[in-house]
């Protein structure tokens, strides 16, 4: 029986160093979890910093006595009230031609001189004979007139000397004065009266402000996009020498004035449910102050009773405005009619 010989037998004893993998792990782990930890103290401490920059940086305005005006805008356009065609007496071929365009002629005057076909054949033919026979016959057969048919100015001229016309063709188009076609929506219609004040203000002359007044209300309606309006005729008071035909306009109509009354910036004012707030600052507190209003316009407001000349008040923002409102509610104050509030014993 043989013994075995262990001395030959191979065996592994290579040992292989224990993994400190878990150690890493659990280090990374930490590491992460402190930047984390600093990144939300560094975030913590930048939006503080943005509160307090955002209360320190509040837009403000101050109850003051001045005047409002009311206004109703809308659009128009130049155009002549009274636009007349001037068509040639006779068929035939203008010889002098007096006005030219934005010339302002009166009733009866002449704006130019024409012959007759028969007139015309009759000189073209004396011409050819010399120029005594042209004079004799220019003295005997006399050219027409073209009359100015009404006190205005010439808005276009069709006509130069030597043309031939026929008596159904336009020479001149002329017009009494310039006027401003407004359109009126029908829901506005009725608080547009006959005299009624009106600023106009052509888009190529932004700067110029030209007062004028209503002259005419039309009766009948026109549907331009699906929208009835109506067309208002409005005169300013002085014509300015840079109106043309066709130019655009914005119409401001006179609605109402105020004078000497307590006013404030209308983005001042919250309306809710029917109510105006006004929102004031109070121990480093906003709070929310119910206030009346009477007559406003796109930039201003009157204001009614709620506060006092001199006051200073908040321009809310959407925030400012839901936090003092949610505030008041939950004092059981005027703004109950949001709902959800009671009040605190």
């Amino acid at each position: 029986m043989k013994i075995p010989n262990h001395k030959h037998k191979k065996t592994n004893n290579t040992k292989y160093p224990k993994s400190n993998f878990p150690n890493r792990f659990r280090y990374y782990c930490f590491v992460i979890l402190g930047l984390f930890v600093i990144c939300n103290l560094l975030l913590g401490i930048s939006l503080g910093g943005c509160a307090s920059k955002t209360e320190t940086t509040l837009k403000k305005a101050t109850v003051k006595k001045g005047n409002i005006l009311a206004q109703l805008p809308t659009t128009g356009v130049v155009i002549p009230r009274n636009n007349l065609e001037i068509k040639p007496p006779v068929a035939g071929r203008i010889e002098q031609v007096l006005v030219d365009e934005g010339q302002r002629v009166h009733k009866g005057e002449i704006v130019a001189w024409m012959s007759s076909s028969e007139r015309a054949a009759l000189l073209d033919a004396a011409r050819a004979k010399g120029p005594a026979e042209l004079e004799y016959w220019q003295d005997v057969y006399k050219p027409a007139p073209i009359i100015a048919p009404l006190d205005g100015f010439i808005t276009k001229r069709n006509m130069q000397p030597g043309q031939f016309f026929s008596q159904s063709d336009n020479v001149l188009v002329m017009a009494d004065i310039l006027i401003v076609e407004a359109q009126v929506d029908e829901t506005d219609i009725g608080r547009i009266k006959s005299d009624q004040k009106a600023a106009i203000v052509l888009d190529a002359y932004p700067d110029q402000k030209i007062p004028g007044h209503v002259e005419k209300i039309a009766y009948q309606s026109d549907t331009i996009n699906n929208v009835t309006i109506y067309r208002v005729d409005l005169l300013p008071e002085s014509v300015p020498p840079f109106f043309r035909s066709g130019m655009s306009a914005t119409v401001n109509f006179m609605m109402d004035e105020r004078e000497n009354v307590l006013t404030l910036p209308i983005n001042a004012i919250k309306k809710m449910g029917g109510r105006s707030y006004a929102f004031v600052q109070e121990n480093g507190k906003i709070k929310a102050v119910q206030v009346q209003t009477g007559l406003e316009n796109n930039e201003n407001l009157e204001l009614v009773s709620g506060l006092t000349e001199g006051q200073e008040v908040i321009i809310p923002t959407t925030k400012i405005a839901q936090d003092a409102l949610q505030q008041n509610q939950s004092r059981g104050g005027p703004f109950n009619f949001l709902g959800g509030g009671r009040r605190r014993n």
